[in-house]
């Protein structure tokens, strides 16, 4: 379904959604060092966004200097259309509200139980009785495809896939609009793997989510990523379709994208 919108959008028969996430001119790094530099990059609503590269190449820095948890040494982030540096923290509050953010590994707090992990932005934003949060909670959890009595375990008990389903719960406990997901794959089997992405398309499609994926896992761009953003040389080197990728003249490009991992994929 990813492949045939992107080829649709691309051919004109379908609209693109409206702009969510403008990046312009963006540099980040730590030290000396710029990571990113003068980096370009916009994420349509409604889209799943695929930002793929090589180890070292900025893919998880250009996630968090994007949500501030890193400062930019230059450049313009536009979320909602609203420019992040300039707006008001009450402008800034009312932003992060409406992101969910899911870090590589959960990043799940282990002395809280599931259903208390859920709950922390909830605590964090709304005002809200314990009993309306302990439901609300319980839904997110069954919107992810976790068992009931997942919610009362700690971190610690969880498989790796349940990690991953419990992050992705607290992700959307605001009822985002744009989820921001760190390697959500990472440490999956495949199975385990295939079906958090086909979880992702759901949600995508069922709650109008725009998703914003850092990943390196070849088959969650092949099935589930509308457009992809490759990372190179400190700037985003190409956007575009699955199909565009196998096109694109350059060697990284060229290894990953038509490399043995990916002859299942392409035909070639």
């Amino acid at each position: 379904m990813a492949e045939i919108l992107a080829e649709l959008v691309k051919d004109g028969v379908l609209p693109r959604g409206d702009v969510v996430l403008a990046v312009r001119g963006l540099t980040s790094g730590f030290g000396e060092d710029n990571v990113i530099e003068d980096l370009d990059l916009d994420a349509y609503s409604g889209e799943i966004l695929g930002v793929v590269g090589a180890s070292g190449t900025g893919k998880t820095v250009l996630l968090r200097t994007i949500l501030g948890l890193i400062p930019k040494r230059a450049g313009r982030i536009e979320i909602f259309g609203v420019d992040v540096e300039t707006c008001t923290a009450a402008e800034r509050e009312a932003i992060d509200r409406r992101l969910g953010v899911m870090f590589q590994m959960g990043a799940l707090f282990s002395s809280l139980t599931v259903l208390q992990n859920v709950q922390v932005p909830m605590r964090e934003h709304l005002n809200l009785s314990q009993g309306l949060m302990d439901e609300l909670a319980r839904l997110k959890l069954d919107l992810v495809g976790l068992p009931i009595d997942a919610a009362s375990k700690y971190p610690a008990e969880l498989s790796g896939g349940m990690t991953k389903r419990a992050g992705l719960a607290r992700a959307l406990a605001l009822d985002p609009e744009i989820v921001f997901l760190d390697e959500p794959t990472s440490g999956l089997d495949p199975i385990g793997a295939a079906d958090f992405d086909q979880l992702i398309e759901t949600l995508r499609d069922t709650l109008g989510l725009t998703v914003f994926m850092v990943t390196h896992d070849l088959d969650s761009l092949h099935t589930a990523c509308d457009r992809i953003a490759v990372l190179a040389d400190k700037h985003v080197l190409i956007e575009g379709s699955f199909a565009e990728m196998l096109e694109f003249d350059h060697p990284w490009v060229r290894s990953y994208f038509r490399g043995p991992r990916a002859r299942g994929m392409t035909g070639r």
